[in-house]
């Protein structure tokens, strides 16, 4: 901070001036200043699921520097139980795998990620970001509480069956409402197939039974015209019998 070099140098010219009086006064005086340069937040994780540390320098204006992590609050110097470590833009040390610089480090954004964060992980992590100068390191502490994951049931009803929704609040899904918007129109969906189905059945059954009653009547509407020819042929052919025979005196 500006604020800060410009107390510094002041400082230093008190102590060339009036080195033997100013010592007493100014070193609680300089204790206080370089603790004000560091803050502490929290952030909550969910057990299972991957959790960011926030911590953020401007590069534009230090350009890029040299920055660790460590499990514990911000010492005097360095970082207490180092996890990450980078200098210059490199990552030089990682006590694990699951230790990640998922942001923008080019861009002065360097959160830490703890994959699949588990209980023990919670605590106290400290940023040191190493900005040229006296005192001007950039100190964050961050409270890190890991909680297990809250489970919601959500229960919705139709007409024919009943369908049950585990939404986690750890996960993705912003809002339980959109999840019952889009149940319901699944349902609503899949109900609505459904009953096109069954029309498209019925239409089907009816079309075929009528086809088969059609071939029915004209089966057996050929089969009586077959019996009706053989009785009037039958008929005929005596009469031509009695016909053709002579009559005899």
């Amino acid at each position: 901070m500006w604020w800060q070099k410009y107390m510094v140098a002041s400082l230093k010219d008190m102590l060339t001036q009036y080195p033997t009086p100013m010592c007493g006064l100014l070193i609680p005086f300089l204790l206080i200043l370089i603790q004000v340069s560091s803050c502490t937040i929290t952030v909550t994780g969910y057990i299972g699921q991957d959790v960011t540390l926030p911590c953020s320098y401007d590069v534009q204006a230090n350009g890029i520097v040299s920055f660790c992590w460590g499990h514990g609050q911000v010492p005097r110097s360095k970082c207490s139980n180092t996890v990450l470590s980078s200098d210059n833009g490199d990552v030089t040390f990682r006590e694990s795998p699951r230790y990640q610089l998922l942001s923008q480090v080019m861009q002065g954004d360097i959160s830490l990620t703890i994959v699949k964060a588990q209980k023990t992980d919670s605590g106290v992590y400290g940023c040191r970001v190493e900005i040229p100068g006296l005192f001007n390191d950039q100190k964050i502490n961050v409270h890190l509480i890991m909680e297990e994951a809250p489970m919601e049931e959500l229960d919705v009803q139709s007409t024919t069956e009943a369908v049950t929704v585990t939404v986690s609040k750890g996960s993705k899904i912003p809002k339980i409402q959109s999840v019952t918007s889009q149940v319901n129109f699944s349902l609503h969906e899949n109900f609505k197939a459904l009953l096109e189905a069954e029309n498209i059945g019925r239409i089907a059954a009816i079309f075929f039974l009528t086809i088969i009653l059609i071939l029915i009547l004209i089966i057996r509407r050929k089969v009586l015209m077959g019996r009706t020819t053989r009785q009037q042929l039958n008929t005929k052919t005596a009469e031509n019998i009695y016909e053709t025979i002579p009559m005899t005196q």
